[in-house]
């Protein structure tokens, strides 16, 4: 793929602008909307209280300066009749005077205090609550995934946008409903006061607010590439901690640590140096902001003193310079807090396009309108089948595959590692959808059935299949849940499980733990049979799921799935001719396509690959017992 190509499919696939992400993830508010409004409502009347208190403060010093002077000089009418209204036109008391006005002060800290409780009550209900629904429509969006969803996003990156992306998510949205309502909301506030006071000397924030304003759309703009690409780095990152923790017994064996160390060692670098960069332009902010609020003090400061001084207090007077002063820093919080919140909203922006990606994520793979909802049997036809993971790739994983196989029937399938056998029963229960010619169920086409009907239909134990914490009669009750021990126990006897299971000191209650830790492979890999014999499936589909027991219980499975379950259709892929060669017919697999289909006897005949792996398998086994009798 050329560099314009590659340039163009990354660009496709970041295409998401902030309004249709915001818009996506906006809708996982749903019942916080009321806390989500109630909060930024208690915000602004905290601040508003907060706002008028050093307005109350300067009609406390205004007041006191009239009833100090007396009648002499000209004075503000409006003070002189609060001083009135509080000495019913007697003789100033000085105490009494701040005493009334420290009372109203009191009450004012008062209901700000109340005003502020209520809006963190409901700042962290609805923050907290917008998190907890965005995990769950996420979480809900990926149980309907199809395995080619899946490929698209891997497992990493979609762990990563369930915590650390919902996690910046959660914090920007706590501060847009508190911070960001409160701060903008004080600084303008605070200019109204200001412009109420002396509407010339107001003209200072004016004047420097757009300086401020566009320094930080330039560091947001310039910014914001570089969150793209740390949360890229983020996957990276937890996808090399997640596979060194699954293969951790891999690791010790081969005494790779080192190796894993230097690659984990890279990863992280890698996540410091883009955070390292975007960093560096974040923090230009904070200077940029420190810059603009002391400027305007210093102008402030100088203009208003030299106001004071040449007009004798005519233009202005000097509690009015110190209530000037008051919402200066009070302005200089705001911004403060404005830089904080542009830093959070800088990265939740890049988390948020990722969480709307999976929200906005189509499954590849859905029940269609007026769905069938009955499979008649366990019947399957490929015909013409071709198949690739993904449209680009070059060659298709399986191709030109064709073959009938009926219900009841037993059909192994052998070839070498990366043939294609697993992709190609993995298109009986749509796991993956082919890309040419059709696969059919029951005499249907498997596009036509609901999903759920479909795959309760069909039962696949792989090779490394999964067992969840939990005890196994909880694993097993994943086949049914309404199964009854009778039915768990008769599932496990087929399966040749009963007896080890028996063998533990809890029985059926034994506990196992997370991936099935503490059972060896032999033991998961008959508990995963036996719960997919609960499911009581019209295809049951054995992927390499017997490698991990010696022949005899192999042999002894087979015989009890011949034996009761008959109307099943059973489906073996094997490695060792043994496990499948009593089968009613053997597929050979080879590069992808159908290289032979037959009896044993007919294969042993007419085609050497499969009397050569026949041979080659039976003399070790040969030796083996040799070896083992003397």
């Amino acid at each position: 793929m050329s560099e314009k190509k590659k340039a163009r499919k990354t660009k496709s696939e970041d295409s998401i602008g902030v309004f249709p992400a915001v818009k996506t993830i906006s809708k996982s508010i749903r019942e916080y909307r009321k806390p989500s409004w109630l909060a930024p409502f208690f915000v602004m009347l905290e601040t508003i209280i907060e706002c008028f208190i050093p307005w109350i403060m300067t009609l406390l010093l205004g007041v006191l300066e009239i009833a100090a002077s007396g009648t002499e000089g000209n004075h503000d009418q409006f003070l002189e009749g609060i001083l009135n209204f509080l000495t019913g036109g007697k003789d100033p008391n000085y105490l009494v005077i701040i005493i009334e006005f420290g009372a109203l002060l009191f009450v004012f800290a008062l209901l700000s205090l109340f005003f502020g409780i209520k809006a963190g009550k409901y700042t962290a209900r609805a923050s907290s609550g917008f998190a907890k629904n965005l995990r769950k429509d996420m979480y809900y969006k990926i149980q309907d995934f199809s395995f080619a969803n899946i490929d698209k996003f891997s497992t990493s990156s979609l762990v990563t946008r369930l915590t650390t992306d919902v996690t910046n998510v959660e914090m920007a949205y706590m501060m847009i409903i508190r911070t960001a309502v409160r701060a903008p909301f004080m600084m303008i506030f605070s200019i109204i006061m200001a412009f109420s006071i002396n509407s010339k000397m107001a003209l200072i924030f004016l004047c420097i607010a757009p300086v401020l304003a566009l320094g930080l759309i330039l560091i947001m703009t310039k910014a914001i590439p570089f969150f793209n690409k740390i949360f890229k780095k983020y996957d990276a990152l937890n996808e090399s901690v997640e596979e060194n923790i699954r293969g951790i017994r891999v690791v010790k064996s081969y005494v790779r640590e080192d190796y894993e160390k230097q690659k984990f060692h890279k990863a992280s670098d890698d996540v410091r140096k883009n955070f390292t960069k975007a960093e560096k332009l974040i923090a230009l902010n904070t200077p940029l902001m420190n810059f603009c609020a002391y400027s305007s003090i210093i102008l402030i400061f100088v203009i208003g003193s030299m106001l004071i001084i040449s007009s004798e207090n005519a233009l202005l007077q000097w509690t009015e310079l110190q209530s000037f002063m008051t919402y200066s820093f009070q302005i200089i919080m705001s911004l403060m807090m404005l830089s904080m919140i542009m830093v959070m909203i800088i990265m939740s922006i890049a988390s948020a396009k990722r969480i709307a990606e999976v929200l906005n994520e189509q499954s590849s793979i859905v029940s269609p309108e007026n769905a069938l909802t009955e499979v008649k049997d366990g019947s399957i036809i490929f015909d013409g089948v071709s198949f690739k993971y993904k449209d680009t790739a070059e060659r298709y994983s399986v191709e030109n595959i064709s073959v009938e196989i009926k219900s009841g029937e037993t059909v192994g399938i052998i070839g070498a590692t990366g043939s294609g056998k697993t992709t190609m029963v993995s298109l009986i229960p749509r796991l993956y959808d082919a890309s040419k010619g059709t696969v059919k169920v029951g005499g249907e086409n498997v596009k036509n059935y609901d999903l759920d009907t479909l795959r309760n239909s069909v039962a696949m134990v792989l090779q490394k299949n999964i067992l969840f914490s939990g005890t196994i009669k909880e694993n097993l009750k994943w086949g049914n849940k309404e199964a009854t021990d009778e039915e768990i126990q008769q599932a496990a006897k087929l399966s040749q499980a009963h007896e080890f299971i028996l063998a533990r000191p809890n029985g059926y209650d034994t506990y196992i733990e997370q991936g099935g830790s503490n059972v060896s492979g032999g033991q998961k890999q008959r508990i995963c049979i036996a719960r997919a014999l609960l499911k009581k499936p019209k295809i049951l589909i054995l992927d390499d799921s017997t490698s991990a027991v010696d022949t005899n219980t192999d042999a002894l499975i087979r015989a009890g799935l011949k034996k009761y379950m008959p109307e099943t259709t059973k489906i073996i892929i094997a490695q060792r001719i043994a496990s499948v060669q009593e089968s009613d017919k053997i597929i050979i697999m080879e590069n992808g396509t159908i290289s032979a289909i037959g009896t044993h006897e007919d294969l042993l005949k007419n085609n050497e690959i499969y009397k050569e792996l026949y041979y080659s398998q039976n003399k070790i086994q040969n030796e083996n017992d040799k070896g083992g009798n003397e």
